[in-house]
């Protein structure tokens, strides 16, 4: 969508340039004030602001340009009426037209008039109509080639997200999505998205696409977000770069050997200053998984692209919640170890030892649960629950929050209730258990049914089972 405002400011000051501005008159008054990023809460830099003579185009025509705060400033204003607006290129990319001020300046005291990208609510309304004021949320952004960075006419952009809903008594799980076409300049509107929820979103056109995009629409209901079309994995020569460094968050130190890989692309792992690269990506907007033992993952979009920047990634530790895990749990874990032999000869459920554990293949210690019968990795949002669920919280349909899931009694996929020496943990992920322990480190881990957990692993009737896992 054109900034209507501002191509008649540039127009206005191309006749300008034809002729000399009438600045005999009292030209002792000055507009200020400040460009503000509605969408992003701060000053907005690097805006072109004009300030154009209301009366005659040709007689006046300044420009301005905002520093780091936002802050402009035009001198030596004659007293008359004006036109007042700014252009920036977030102005296309949000696809809206800005609204522009008229004002008077009329001596010598400053005239203040401040500026702005509209709110997220405005931005709504304008991009989805009247259904874009309610509580839905809208994203939108510019879609571009990866060789270039030209913008895409004519590529087709997919939002998908999960739903659920009780009907008669059950849990029902829908995928609904929303299509756009880029327009001439690449711009896209998905509207009617949820609000505060998360998106999945590609874009594509012929054999070109983006990866798929995990986008969190904030509780404003308004996200922009630019997506950089390559050719698909399967077909890409495999000629992009990517590079970056991965650190600690508390200490600033350098992670070694961390895994970093590419969604339905190559992975690589970081040296001992943490580095890391790619030499053979597919080209275009990309997820990228970071794992590290003892840290929780990183998920991000990515743009690889000739020349992109390295990639700074910051990873947090589990330690502090960990050592309270442990002291909590020290005494219940030398009372059950004990009855860890016991109940692997007699009990109903399925017991892996640590040798049996050190034969299967796992980097990491949710690896584990890829290989037993039964279980297997997920998310929340893979469940249809249990006859015992009535609701789902949103919080939980995350498509970056891994879980252990298992068999309910109903035939579907639980999450059964996770146990650590002993001490149940509430809403215990894959990734916590990957930073809590190495598979190195367990000593048993014990897998009941609904049907067979006995009674001190048990959390009520749920549906599901329950999974303990022992360190050695």
């Amino acid at each position: 969508m054109t900034c209507t405002p501002c191509l008649l400011l540039a127009l206005f000051a191309r006749f300008a340039d034809a002729q000399t501005p009438d600045t005999t008159r009292r030209a002792s008054g000055s507009v200020i004030g400040v460009v503000r990023d509605s969408l992003a809460k701060r000053p907005l830099a690097e805006a072109l602001v004009q300030l154009v003579s209301a009366d005659d185009p040709a007689r006046f025509v300044r420009t301005s340009t905002s520093d780091s705060l936002g802050r402009f400033a035009i001198r030596e204003v004659p007293a008359g009426r004006y036109v007042l607006g700014f252009f920036h290129p977030m102005l296309d990319s949000v696809g809206v037209e800005t609204a522009h001020h008229q004002l008077y300046v009329g001596g010598e005291q400053p005239v203040h008039s401040d500026l702005g990208i509209p709110s997220p609510a405005r931005l709504r309304t304008a991009v989805c109509g009247p259904q874009g004021a309610d509580s839905s949320g809208v994203i939108i952004g510019v879609v571009r080639d990866a060789k270039d960075g030209a913008p895409i006419a004519g590529a087709k952009v997919t939002g998908e997200w999960l739903e659920f809903a009780l009907r008669r008594g059950s849990l029902v799980r829908t995928m609904p999505n929303r299509t756009a076409i880029t327009g001439d300049k690449g711009w896209f509107a998905l509207c009617n998205v949820p609000n505060a929820g998360s998106v999945a979103v590609r874009a594509s056109r012929d054999a070109d696409s983006s990866g798929l995009i995990e986008v969190l629409v904030p509780t404003t209901g308004f996200v922009r977000r630019e997506l950089y079309l390559g050719a698909v994995p399967k077909v890409d020569t495999g000629d992009g770069r990517l590079s970056g460094t991965i650190v600690a968050t508390l200490d600033g130190r350098p992670l070694a050997d961390a895994i970093v890989a590419i969604t339905d692309g190559p992975q690589t792992r970081s040296n001992e200053r943490g580095e890391w690269f790619f030499g053979n990506a597919p080209v275009g907007t990309r997820m990228i998984e970071v794992r590290a033992l003892g840290y929780y993952p990183d998920r991000r979009p990515v743009h690889i692209l000739s020349g992109a920047a390295p990639v700074r990634i910051s990873l947090s530790t589990l330690e502090s919640v960990l050592d309270t895990v442990k002291i909590r749990s020290n005494r219940l874990s030398t009372r059950d170890k004990t009855g860890f032999a016991d109940r692997r000869h007699s009990g109903p459920g399925r017991y892996f030892t640590a040798a049996q554990i050190a034969k299967r293949p796992a980097v990491f210690t949710s690896d584990i649960f890829k290989t037993i019968p039964g279980v297997r990795l997920g998310y929340a949002s893979d469940t249809l629950a249990t006859d015992m669920a009535i609701a789902i919280s949103p919080d939980d349909i995350s498509l970056a929050d891994k879980r252990i899931l298992m068999r309910g009694i109903s035939g579907d996929w639980c999450a059964p209730a996770i146990f650590l020496d002993g001490v149940h943990i509430h809403h215990f992920g894959a990734d916590d258990l990957d930073g809590w322990i190495k598979p190195k480190d367990v000593a048993g881990i014990e897998v009941y049914s609904e049907a067979t957990v006995p009674h001190e692993f048990q959390q009520g009737r749920s549906g599901c089972g329950s999974i303990v896992i022992w360190k050695k």
